[in-house]
């Protein structure tokens, strides 16, 4: 199954994200967004950071994880390549992730995301699969 696919927006960046499960789901929208915003390619740092959420429900959970990684890579000059969800319950959340410090001379960075938006989220069982589309302002 893929993990993602970018879809056409007006003004921003959209993706809809696939997973088995939540926790994969949750894990397949953070590598979404760090792979359209940036060259993921040969990426190998050990930089690792433990996150800690709670929200309202699990759709405000997976947007407010997204502002979490978001707000860590650009406060801490890291790239997110490896994430994993350690437990996930309706409105909590921790996990684990892993990061390459960005160096001022490798220009890696596509697009710069400010933030994961709630337009339109919703999260739906399909089949065999989870699948929910994220639109990011850019």
């Amino acid at each position: 199954m893929k993990r993602y696919e970018q879809i056409p927006h007006t003004a921003d960046i959209a993706a809809k994200i696939y997973g088995k499960d939540i926790p994969e789901l949750f894990e397949n929208a953070a590598f979404a967004m760090f792979d359209m915003m940036a060259d993921m390619e040969g990426l190998a740092g050990t930089e690792e950071v433990k996150i800690t959420l709670e929200a309202l429900d699990t759709e405000d959970l997976l947007v407010s994880w997204l502002n979490e990684l978001l707000y860590l890579s650009y406060s801490k000059a890291l790239l997110f390549y490896r994430f994993h969800i350690s437990s996930l319950e309706r409105n909590k959340l921790l996990a684990g992730v892993t990061g390459q410090k960005l160096r001022p001379y490798k220009k890696r960075l596509n697009v710069e995301i400010k933030a994961a938006t709630y337009h339109d989220i919703s999260i739906e069982k399909r089949d065999d699969r989870y699948e929910v589309t994220v639109v990011f302002d850019v």
